[in-house]
């Protein structure tokens, strides 16, 4: 695994703007960055592979056990008007679309779990499209091998399941909502509605804060028409505690993410993890933080359950905090987390994202930072495959 420089393409930012990439630069700071790149040899992408797969399958059994325990699912801090809700989900098999596994990896020893990004990861767009599209001009400028590859069929796959859960799942009309205000957001969702018109399923957008509820306890449009399917990037921790979760259960709708993946997103999820499969290879010892039976450990990183992003994150080595982060998280609980730091490239910390469609991994990005703690505005960095 190596960082290697690269030149820049002259028309990148023209690019990012007629494919609607509007969001590379954030308050002055380059988001999107292309004058290096992460090369990977196939072994060890089979390896980031191997272990993403794995790892999600052990997720599902924790999911199993979590939602058919009245205890686990309090102490995952999901409310008790939602448990049958989100027991119902899981027992009906209710299907999902995408998620992201974070790891610490640096090409020598197993990849590191860190957290599971399984209810609204983004991040996607810039994985599954634009990298892409660099890869692909560098290769025709003669800048990269014409043997390189890529590890990245993320939009094929995206595209695939779009077509199977039409086909297979019944989703007809497909809505798509997020939050105003926040251009990231809205790109990763336009970037799932372009896959689903290439999956020919009817699919229409409105944001979170439109959606109606009818007399009938339905979930509608603007058009007052009824919502039967519906992708939201918002995450359910939130949704659980809005006024018209009441009406979730009756409401009818099949979601992508579907209620279960409010176990997989959380970091209760950890703990729940190191229990159940202890000392395995790509997991980190993890703990909740009130559990008695926690060890003392002076190398830790302590993280709320509902963390987004970064937020709230403290990191212990040595018995003292040698980073952290603020933000509005850590009422609900804390788990921690043994320390394993990200491996340091050109004096930047790197974070491996894993992709997953369809339960299968299917690609990866890289985020570089300078703190340990990889946050919303962490440089993106492209990667290739060559041996």
């Amino acid at each position: 695994m190596f960082r290697l420089p690269i030149e820049e393409r002259p028309d990148w930012q023209d690019k990012a703007e007629e494919y609607g990439f509007n969001f590379h630069t954030m308050y002055g700071e380059r988001y999107w960055c292309e004058e290096a790149y992460y090369q990977f040899s196939l072994k060890q992408i089979e390896e980031i592979e191997s272990a993403t797969n794995e790892i999600h399958q052990m997720c599902l059994e924790v999911v199993d056990n979590v939602v058919r325990n009245e205890a686990l699912l309090n102490k995952f801090q999901i409310p008790p008007h939602v448990h049958q809700f989100v027991y119902d989900s899981w027992c009906s098999q209710q299907p999902s679309l995408y998620s992201r596994l974070d790891f610490a990896y640096d090409g020598n020893g197993p990849a590191k779990l860190l957290e599971n990004n399984a209810d609204t990861p983004t991040s996607l767009y810039e994985s599954a499209f634009f990298q892409w599209i660099w890869f692909e001009d560098q290769i025709n400028a003669g800048k990269l091998p014409q043997h390189a590859d890529q590890f990245n069929s993320i939009q094929d796959k995206l595209i695939e399941r779009f077509t199977q859960l039409k086909n297979e799942h019944n989703f007809n009309m497909l809505h798509f909502c997020c939050c105003k205000d926040t251009d990231e957001d809205r790109a990763t969702v336009q970037y799932f509605q372009d896959c689903a018109n290439d999956a020919n399923l009817n699919n229409h957008f409105l944001y979170v804060d439109e959606i109606g509820l009818s007399p009938k306890g339905r979930f509608t449009n603007l058009d007052d028409q009824v919502i039967t399917h519906l992708f939201k990037l918002y995450p359910w921790e939130f949704m659980f505690r809005e006024d018209f979760s009441t009406s979730l259960a009756s409401a009818n709708v099949k979601w992508l993410e579907p209620a279960w993946k409010s176990v997989l997103s959380n970091k209760a999820l950890l703990p729940m993890l190191w229990q159940m499969f202890p000392n395995h290879p790509n997991l980190l010892p993890a703990y909740f933080a009130d559990d008695r039976h926690c060890p003392t450990m002076l190398n830790y990183v302590k993280k709320p359950l509902f963390s987004r992003e970064g937020a709230n994150i403290q990191i212990i080595n040595g018995g003292e905090e040698i980073d952290s982060s603020t933000g509005p998280y850590g009422e609900e609980g804390m788990i921690i987390q043994k320390f394993h730091p990200l491996p340091k490239f050109n004096e930047s910390y790197t974070l491996v994202g894993s992709w997953l469609v369809n339960d299968q991994a299917c690609g990866i990005c890289l985020r570089e930072d300078h703190s340990l703690i990889t946050q919303d505005l962490s440089r993106f960095y492209p990667h290739i495959i060559l041996d």
